[in-house]
């Protein structure tokens, strides 16, 4: 067995991709151990933000999130409870925005701190994380754009890509 420590992935989905009006409405975490938690999020009545098109993408209605989604002060104590250190995500100039928005607006700071993926790798597995993703999507057979699933998605490409995987969906490049 390996002393590699496994980091925890997070991602957004949100209301479109705006970077002025968009809010997150979807939160997904991957634990080190593989463990998954997801929260959609009741948007907050300023939040207005909407997009047909990202709806499509994720499947997620608004109206779902109004009547099923959790309070944002409830998200973001949940996220303070499971998160410690660096939490690494694969969009961060969004997911940082999101976050961002989430815990403004929850008047609170997050107990972690949120890094881009590619901290974790070097040149040459940055230039093969999209064939090695697209492989492991594959193989799991997950639907894209959920957050829990692409949180899920993140964890096991970077297994992949750092020879530590169980299924060995690719050899190391």
């Amino acid at each position: 067995m390996t002393n590699t420590h496994y980091p925890a992935f997070i991602d957004f989905e949100a209301s479109s991709l705006d970077l002025i009006a968009s809010y997150p409405i979807e939160v997904g975490i991957c634990m080190p151990d593989g463990k998954l938690h997801s929260w959609l999020i009741e948007p907050h009545v300023l939040w207005l933000d909407w997009s047909a098109s990202a709806e499509d993408v994720h499947g997620i209605a608004r109206e779902t999130l109004e009547k099923e989604g959790t309070p944002i002060s409830e998200v973001a104590a949940n996220l303070n409870k499971l998160l410690t250190g660096q939490v690494f995500c694969d969009a961060w100039t969004f997911d940082s925005f999101w976050l961002h928005r989430l815990f403004k607006t929850a008047n609170v700071s997050p107990a972690f701190q949120l890094e881009s993926i590619s901290a974790l790798l070097d040149d040459e597995q940055i230039l093969h994380w999209s064939e090695f993703r697209q492989v492991v999507i594959g193989q799991l057979g997950l639907p894209v754009h959920r957050a829990a699933n692409d949180a899920m998605i993140l964890h096991k490409t970077w297994e992949e890509i750092m020879g530590l995987g169980s299924r060995s969906y690719l050899s190391k490049p």
